[in-house]
């Protein structure tokens, strides 16, 4: 079976990327982390989601249950809405106030400068599929 019907099969898209992973593990030998990651950029070049991260130029969500996800919008603060059943991710505004948005009880002696807040439920596809 190729690659590309176990993605499908898999109900994932097929991406250069995922192509790209398969190849690599496929030809290795239980390969580390970053030996796949060499690999994957000799296949189809210099992709780093982490490089753009650390910089600052995107931000990395990571919802209960999903993979790590990537967005461009930065430096505001805002929260998320998460669909239950799809997995789409809404930005939502920051919820009161100015950053960090919401105070912990007690901070135990950190300083706060961020809170990051998901919040769950239906989407509007999702929900409008139920009358139907």
């Amino acid at each position: 079976m190729e690659d590309e019907d176990r993605l499908r099969q898999a109900g994932l898209r097929v991406t250069a990327a995922r192509l790209a992973i398969m190849q690599t593990v496929r030809e290795g030998d239980h390969l580390d982390v970053d030996a796949v990651c060499q690999g994957v950029r000799g296949r189809i070049g210099q992709v780093s989601l982490h490089a753009l991260h650390r910089s600052g130029l995107l931000r990395r969500i990571e919802p209960a249950g999903s993979p790590a996800r990537y967005e461009a919008r930065i430096g505001d603060n805002h929260h998320h809405l998460v669909c239950r059943r799809c997995g789409k991710v809404t930005d939502v505004d920051c919820a009161v106030g100015h950053a960090p948005c919401l105070a912990p009880v007690s901070d135990a002696g950190y300083l706060v400068d961020e809170a990051d807040v998901i919040f769950w439920g239906v989407c509007p596809d999702c929900r409008s599929e139920d009358i139907r």
